[in-house]
């Protein structure tokens, strides 16, 4: 079943759609998306459709004689799927089959070509997981014609063989598409496993209704579920409507067009929150040349701290976020907010940390969006500088303006370092196996950000 499962998993790209209320997702697929399955998918269809056929009895002469029949090879010339409004998919194929009979004295060579045609419903079964089923499927035979000149003979015999493998490819042929179908359901299951995000977070898919269906696209809702050790991420959605992604969104003439709300990125980073993710701890090598974290550095901006070391000890930095960051989507502008505190300590003589003084700190960034594979991943970048304010200090007054300045030293580049490795592993959007987007663009709109794509089905 190699053809029937690659060519299952070609038509998930049907499936792999998402739009999703709180978080939202939506995901649109046009006609160019079932063009691409048609092409790619012929190749299955015809490693799909190799029978075998059974020995025809011989019945033309008085004494009856078995003839073995072979299917030589199966030609695709020809496979469409279109939309078929409120209900699912339209498949037709057309196919030829070389089929060689071993008649005595000399055997015969005919090409039987066939139409096949099935609609396919689409519905979504009680555990959130889309469901196909045929609901029509027929096939029509063409008149075989012979491949090489044959005497009267073997003209008699065309007819009642041709009607023999007839009748066997005829109960095969709609079997092999319902197979097709039943490989797909299976496979429909990845599609709401869980993905990791970190070592300790995933993130589910779920279809959450039946799929909208127009004659130009479909369009499926999916829930997107985040998870922290086991347990959901859940943000107070205060009357919030549902995510609706306007139908003009997207490029033109790309495969899917992939809507992200503004509520799963705000999910997404107070899961990154909560997991202690985004906090870091910022040191330096005491002997290290030009590291200003040392208490001999610090000492000449707070004189208080050279009157309590004396002698250079290493400073650390200590990163934390207690506040969510917010992420605010404005057109052709992302934007990051973060809000961490930072505790500045210095190492005593016994090697035990001592809290010298500690920072309330906002940072703004510039934040890129981009798609790799079948992940969204991000990058940031300083917008304006850092904003200080002292929350305690052991060490009497400090000056800001100096303090500033080290901290821009310090601590901008750790941060973005350590924000961008995070952010570059990036979330994955709704994917079957071996299902990757492509040579995506990525918009952002006012509340949502759109992501037009291409597809490409691996082996």
């Amino acid at each position: 079943m190699a053809g029937s499962c690659s060519l299952g998993l070609l038509l998930m790209l049907l499936l792999a759609v998402a739009s999703a209320s709180l978080p939202g997702i939506v995901v649109r697929l046009n006609k160019a998306a079932l063009s691409y399955v048609s092409d790619i998918g012929k190749a299955s269809l015809h490693r799909a459709l190799r029978f075998t056929v059974p020995d025809f009895l011989d019945q033309s002469n008085k004494v009856l004689q078995l003839t073995r029949i072979q299917i030589l090879d199966v030609h695709v010339p020809h496979l469409h799927l279109k939309f078929i409004a409120d209900f699912g998919v339209r498949l037709s194929a057309t196919a030829n089959f070389t089929v060689k009979i071993f008649r005595v004295p000399e055997p015969l060579e005919l090409v039987l070509p066939v139409s096949l045609m099935a609609d396919v419903h689409v519905a979504q079964d009680s555990i959130g997981t889309p469901v196909l089923s045929i609901s029509t499927c027929s096939s029509l035979f063409s008149p075989a014609s012979m491949l090489a000149s044959s005497n009267s003979t073997s003209q008699e015999l065309l007819v009642p063989v041709q009607e023999h493998i007839k009748a066997d490819l005829n109960s095969k042929l709609c079997l092999c598409i319902s197979g097709l179908v039943q490989d797909l359901n299976v496979h429909l299951g990845t599609l709401i496993g869980l993905t990791p995000v970190g070592p300790e977070s995933q993130i589910r898919y779920s279809t959450t209704s039946v799929p909208t269906i127009t004659s130009d696209y479909m369009s499926l809702d999916v829930r997107a579920s985040l998870f922290l050790l086991g347990k959901p991420i859940l943000l107070p959605l205060h009357d919030a409507d549902p995510f609706v992604l306007p139908w003009s969104s997207g490029k033109e003439g790309a495969m899917a067009t992939v809507g992200l709300s503004q509520h799963l990125f705000d999910c997404a980073l107070l899961m990154l929150q909560k997991a202690g993710s985004l906090n870091l701890d910022i040191t330096g090598q005491l002997n290290s040349k030009n590291n200003p974290l040392n208490t001999s550095i610090l000492g000449q901006l707070i004189p208080e701290v050279a009157h309590q070391f004396p002698e250079p000890m290493p400073v650390v930095l200590k990163v934390k976020l207690g506040a969510t960051p917010v992420v605010t989507l404005h057109t052709s502008n992302a934007t990051l907010r973060l809000q961490p505190f930072v505790e500045i300590l210095a190492a005593s003589s016994n090697s035990a940390l001592q809290s010298l003084f500690s920072l309330d700190v906002v940072v703004n960034l510039n934040l890129q969006l981009s798609v790799s594979k079948v992940k969204l991943r991000g990058t940031t970048s300083m917008l304006g500088g850092l904003q200080l304010s002292v929350v305690t200090s052991n060490v009497g007054s400090i000056d800001m303006d100096q303090v500033h300045t080290l901290m821009n030293t310090v601590f901008q580049k750790p941060l973005l370092d350590h924000l961008n490795a995070l952010l570059g592993m990036g979330i994955a959007l709704p994917n079957v196996l071996n299902l990757h987007y492509v040579h995506s663009e990525v918009l952002v709109c006012e509340g949502y950000v759109v992501i037009s794509s291409g597809l490409a089905y691996q082996h």
